[in-house]
């Protein structure tokens, strides 16, 4: 689980500055990342690292920022843009160092999993409620994010807090209660492949129970993930979309999708705003090495401000863009035809496919729908870039409102992640507006 976000060298540099012993007794030092110490209750005897920026607004949101497995708070600080963001916008960042061997955090014991169960949330809510005490901060604006392990305790953190949390960022990670081994041990395998596979109530129930009789609202959700993560797989990120939209209330359907660069489908749930309920960040053939967008997190989280909304951001419409999901009527390619490139990346009893649409014709294809049949055993389980249906068997991808237009010699890419029963073939043949294609 180990992500490398910075050079070596910079892990060093902030490696050294922690053992020259930065700690101080107030905290004066602003624009530096501080070393604090007895900070509170600290069952799993965490470190605790805090940057203040010179110029904070005037009443500044935390953010904690939590660190990979093998990383370091120093090390999540060097590698990543939350301090130089926190410099702009006037935000507080904690970085939390957990101290176990494998220098993982805490998301599977019983312990960890329950509010104030005991462990590593504990202890990293004892640093939120010492800023809290020590500054003027705002308390409607506590923030959390993290890479893998980080993004873990991003999810555990905001289910066992949701009254402390207005919203976080998890890149790469897993479900609440995924990893959890009841005390056997830090890994979980199971989880980690991608195999536990629950139903939206199921996992909404989990979060529920880590802090039972709680009735008020959860934390808005921004999940990233790489469709080729080879370490915590990529089914996990449609786990948490399950999770994070029954915790609530919302259907799985997005309300909005859109690619906000080549390659990354990102969908909206309960919303179509930026500051939606939940947004889904799929990034496709990235690994689990993948980049923290520190900047889009803080987009998010609306922190992209040096003055904070003086009511509340309203949750935006939950109708679904006006644009209909096809446009004018279909056209067949021209001369030339249409060609499919199709990549299948599998694992155990899961696989995603890409498949990139090329027209070759000399018009411009206005709506489209590609029709092939999935080998036995396949069932499509999400999608990006189009609309499925049925799920097995003879399927047909129909075009979404913003990618309906194939011009000449144009491509457009879409996918879908699929479960299967051993057989990962791919399929046959391909049809596009009723033309047969030819398949590389």
């Amino acid at each position: 689980m180990r992500r490398v976000v910075q050079t070596l060298g910079a892990a060093a540099l902030a490696a050294a500055l922690a053992v020259l012993g930065l700690v101080v007794a107030t905290p004066a030092s602003a624009a530096t990342l501080t070393e604090v110490t007895n900070f509170g209750t600290n069952p799993s005897n965490l470190r605790m690292h805090l940057y203040v920026p010179d110029r904070l607004a005037t009443r500044p949101a935390i953010l904690v920022a939590i660190h990979y497995c093998t990383g370091t708070g120093p090390a999540f600080y060097s590698g990543t843009q939350f301090a130089s963001l926190a410099d702009r916008y006037g935000f507080i960042v904690i970085y939390p160092t957990a101290t176990r061997s494998s220098q993982c955090f805490d998301v599977y014991s019983p312990q960890a999993l329950r509010r104030d169960g005991g462990s590593d949330p504990v202890g990293i809510m004892s640093m939120v409620r010492y800023v809290q005490q020590r500054y003027n901060t705002d308390p409607a604006r506590v923030f959390a994010t993290g890479a893998s392990s980080g993004a873990m305790m991003t999810n555990v953190l905001l289910g066992n807090y949701p009254d402390v949390f207005a919203a976080g960022a998890a890149f790469a990670g897993v479900p609440h209660s995924c990893f959890a081994t009841n005390g056997s041990g830090e890994w979980n395998s199971q989880c980690a492949n991608g195999q536990i596979i629950r139903s939206a109530q199921e996992w909404g129930n989990l979060v529920r129970s880590a802090y039972p009789g709680y009735t008020g609202r959860y934390p808005r959700m921004q999940l990233w993930h790489g469709t080729n993560d080879e370490t915590l797989r990529y089914p996990n990120f449609g786990e948490e979309i399950k999770q994070w939209t029954n915790l609530h209330g919302l259907s799985q359907t997005p309300t909005y999708t859109d690619t906000p660069q080549p390659g990354y489908t990102r969908t909206r749930y309960g919303g179509s705003g930026p500051m939606a309920p939940v947004e889904a960040i799929s990034m496709q053939g990235v690994s689990h090495n993948l980049p923290v967008n520190a900047a889009e997190a803080i987009r998010f989280f609306g922190l992209d401000s040096t003055t904070p909304p003086t009511t509340p951001p309203t949750t935006p419409p939950t109708t679904p863009p006006t644009t209909p999901p096809t446009t004018p009527p279909t056209t067949p390619p021209g001369t030339g035809g249409c060609a499919v490139s199709y990549v299948v990346n599998a694992w155990n009893n899961g696989l995603t496919a890409s498949v990139t649409i090329t027209n070759r014709g000399t018009t411009a294809i206005n709506g489209w729908s590609l029709a092939f049949t999935l080998p036995p055993g396949q069932t499509i389980v999400s999608g990006w870039n189009a609309s499925y249906s049925p799920t097995s068997g003879a399927v047909t991808a129909r075009n979404v409102s913003y990618n309906a237009t194939i011009a000449p010699n144009a491509s457009v890419n879409i996918g879908f992640q699929a479960s299967h029963t051993g057989n990962t073939d791919r399929p046959s043949a391909f049809t596009l507006n009723g033309t047969a294609c030819a398949v590389s």
